[in-house]
């Protein structure tokens, strides 16, 4: 069984983060590079991870239109990442744009096309806050009306909360890959991830993929938590 457990480099330090990639790197499946290196370290942090032979989820949730996203995963085709995210609330137009590009661009580069994946509600979200947006829906609601939008328009891949794995797992094809951040051991500090699972749950509820930031990279031991995980996800 590969490993599904995709580290977040969620740091600012381009040094401590390749650091940490290559320590973690044989006890993960990937690595994601989110905002926040990214903007610290450019493309180069992703060439040097491509490098090094280690995958990557480029996570900078593109949301724009269509021909600007389409020309964004045009270029992290090109840089070679494994995922890449896109906002599903960008609509169907960009979402195709985004699936048509990212196949072009693989195809004349005779490589893999990413895996596209579709960001539905951040785990950062419950009801209260989704309504402060002006979107009356649930959570539960609006996860599924956005997941059923981008599987229609191509997408092959959905970003979501681990609560919601059982319902999508209930409707959507079982070739859709479901990839699950807010997950925890029960050891961490609280912190802004409002919905969350152990790996083993998330696993067993249906996630393909499970992304886990703080629970390795700020623990005492990072490899021996990044193993422990593993271990707990490939159960």
């Amino acid at each position: 069984m590969r490993n599904p457990v995709i580290l977040a480099l969620d740091l600012p330090d381009p040094g401590r983060a390749l650091a940490m990639a290559r320590a973690v790197g044989p006890y993960v499946g990937a690595v994601k590079v989110g905002k926040e290196l990214f903007v610290s370290a450019g493309p180069e942090i992703v060439r040097t991870l491509r490098g090094e032979g280690v995958g990557v989820f480029l996570d900078l949730k593109f949301h724009d239109i269509p021909n600007t996203v389409a020309k964004a995963v045009a270029s992290a085709t090109r840089l070679g990442v494994q995922m890449c995210t896109l906002h599903a609330s960008g609509g169907t137009a960009m979402l195709r744009a985004a699936v048509a590009s990212a196949n072009e661009t693989a195809s004349a580069a005779g490589v893999p096309p990413p895996l596209l994946l579709a960001v539905t509600v951040l785990t950062s979200h419950d009801d209260g806050s989704l309504a402060e947006t002006g979107v009356a829906a649930t959570v539960e609601a609006q996860v599924e009306h956005l997941a059923r939008m981008a599987v229609s328009a191509g997408v092959p891949g959905l970003v979501c909360s681990p609560l919601e794995l059982p319902r999508l797992r209930g409707f959507l094809p079982g070739s859709v890959q479901l990839v699950t951040p807010g997950i925890r051991t029960g050891n961490e500090k609280a912190d802004d991830q409002k919905r969350t699972l152990s790996p083993r749950e998330a696993m067993a509820a249906g996630a393909s993929w499970i992304v886990v930031g703080r629970p390795i990279y700020a623990a005492p031991d990072p490899v021996a938590a990044a193993r422990g995980i593993a271990m707990e996800a490939m159960a």
